[in-house]
């Protein structure tokens, strides 16, 4: 579990993913990457892939929790997919434009 502040920069573990967080919910968080948690951008990665969460991250997406407390940019894409708090992290969809009537 970690306490998460937007701004933060981590990456995977077991994959290529870069991450930073926009915005994360005031309690701890335990957000992962292809099964494993996220390390500092300083720290090398091991491991392998969990076969469960290998849905992969794309480059330039935001990723959101289902309470939408919790937003992460993907600045790397990679194999392994997000999840926070064993929960799968969703792509984030646009805002419709306004209507032109």
């Amino acid at each position: 579990m970690t306490l998460l502040k937007a701004g933060t920069r981590l990456k995977s573990s077991v994959c290529t993913t870069e991450l930073m967080v926009v915005s994360a919910p005031k309690e701890e968080v335990d957000i992962t990457c292809g099964g494993a948690a996220l390390i500092a951008m300083s720290e090398e990665g091991s491991g392998t892939i969990s076969e469960d969460a290998k849905e992969g991250t794309q480059t330039g997406k935001r990723y959101v929790n289902e309470a939408g407390d919790l937003e992460i940019l993907c600045t790397k894409p990679g194999e392994g997919s997000l999840a926070s708090n064993g929960a799968i992290l969703t792509i984030k969809g646009a805002k419709p434009l306004p209507s032109s009537d």
